[in-house]
């Protein structure tokens, strides 16, 4: 009885830490966007500069992604983890004493590290420590953690810089990153067989490649949308408080899409075509958010809700499929390809909205071009759901005649046998 409730806790604790070691990565792109008016107040600068503070972060996690695999497999997941809760500190601590917008650039840069990370080390966990029947749940509830900081940075964050100032409210997540940092043996393997995987970087083969793509165009659209919705909101006269609110329903509809979609995409032939479908409702939301007014916030609330339904889920239905299918490559190696073309996508997304905002003095064509990319996102999903099918007719070709082949081997061997 003892030996099964230590269990069961150890097991919990497990799924907490899985699940925010993808949320405090990301918080510091949500604390941006719902404190991003305030950031610029105190350091003057302009709003269409936010963008650039998520590039810098995601800049960095796009170009790390590319050895986090092969970094991960060398030295485990316990020392992975352990470096990315001490850099979300570092980050943090940074954070919130920097004194002009250069140094919020270098501090933000640092969260790079830890999304590099995030996705190699959390995957090799469950591909270790996970039943099979119960990976896909795994890995929807550890990538809920992404929307659980949006959650808090949109009901939270506000309420605590209103009351003591954005510096206290980037100050609260340094002991929390401490308390994970020093909590990681728990849940990580006592010892590590390093691979001894060399950091030379190879080509994705052309299913991963396919998948990539979709998360790039993913990942442009979902920055951008999320970095400027507040300001766009407040643009609309909605005040900064009801702003950040938008946020944290975005983030609770992208937890309930990631625990709900991931299993049930596993359930799928050809998850595939569950990206599609999800991707194109994406696009239907961002059209009906660009038309908000000051008489229609309603849009605004739809966009939020529909975005985080849709394309939230993607990366997780994607970071599932690279478990589950071992066409894209080993685990760590495709989920470090992966985050590369997601972080890009999210490193390029808010300047992008941000130069198109400035040079046509208004927020529609940022909107139209980001329903754009939507859509190539949806043809590139189209593509791939055709590349899995013709993979998986080949398998079953080929695996015809060794069939039948041992079917003849084995019914020789009965007849001589029974001679």
């Amino acid at each position: 009885m003892m030996a099964s409730t230590t269990t069961t806790i150890a097991s919990i604790w497990f799924r907490i830490v899985l699940v925010f070691a993808m949320a405090l990565p990301m918080l510091v792109l949500y604390a941006i966007s719902t404190l991003g008016p305030l950031l610029g107040r105190d350091l003057h600068f302009k709003p269409e500069l936010l963008g650039y503070l998520v590039m810098s972060s995601f800049g960095l996690a796009a170009v790390l992604s590319l050895w986090a695999g092969a970094f991960v497999d060398r030295i485990g997941s316990r020392y992975a983890l352990t470096i990315l809760f001490s850099a979300i500190a570092l980050a943090f601590a940074l954070i919130a004493t920097v004194e002009n917008y250069y140094g919020l650039v270098a501090a933000t840069a640092i969260c790079g590290i830890a999304q590099a990370l995030a996705n190699p080390v959390t995957n090799l966990l469950i591909a270790q420590q996970v039943p099979p029947e119960k990976k896909a749940a795994v890995v929807g509830l550890k990538q809920s953690g992404v929307q659980l900081a949006a959650l808090f940075a949109g009901l939270i964050l506000p309420g605590i810089a209103s009351q003591y100032g954005w510096h206290t409210a980037f100050w609260i997540i340094v002991p929390v990153a401490i308390l994970f940092g020093l909590t990681t043996h728990f849940v990580t393997p006592r010892q590590h067989s390093g691979s001894g995987r060399s950091f030379r970087i190879l080509l994705p083969n052309p299913l991963l490649l396919r998948l990539m793509v979709i998360q790039f165009c993913v990942g442009i659209s979902l920055s951008a949308f999320v970095t400027f919705l507040p300001t766009f909101a407040i643009r609309q006269g909605m005040p900064l408080p009801l702003a950040g609110t938008l946020i944290a329903i975005f983030g609770l509809m992208g937890m309930l899409s990631r625990i709900v979609l991931t299993p049930m995409g596993a359930r799928l032939k050809d998850e595939s075509l569950l990206l599609l479908f999800l991707i194109v409702i994406a696009a239907c939301a961002m059209a009906v958010t660009m038309q908000a007014s000051p008489d229609a916030h309603w849009r605004l609330w739809v966009g939020a809700v529909g975005m985080g339904l849709t394309a939230v889920g993607t990366n997780a239905i994607a970071m599932s499929m690279l478990i589950r299918e071992p066409g894209f490559g080993p685990v760590t190696t495709a989920s470090g390809f992966v985050s590369v073309a997601f972080f890009g996508g999210f490193a390029l997304g808010p300047p992008l909205y941000g130069a198109l905002s400035d040079y046509s003095r208004g927020l529609l064509l940022g909107w139209s071009v980001l329903i754009g990319v939507l859509l190539c996102a949806c043809l590139m999903a189209l593509a791939l759901a055709c590349a899995r099918r013709r993979r998986a007719q080949a398998l079953a070709m080929a695996a015809g005649p060794l069939q039948r082949a041992t079917a003849v081997d084995v019914q020789e061997r009965y007849n001589f046998m029974n001679k």
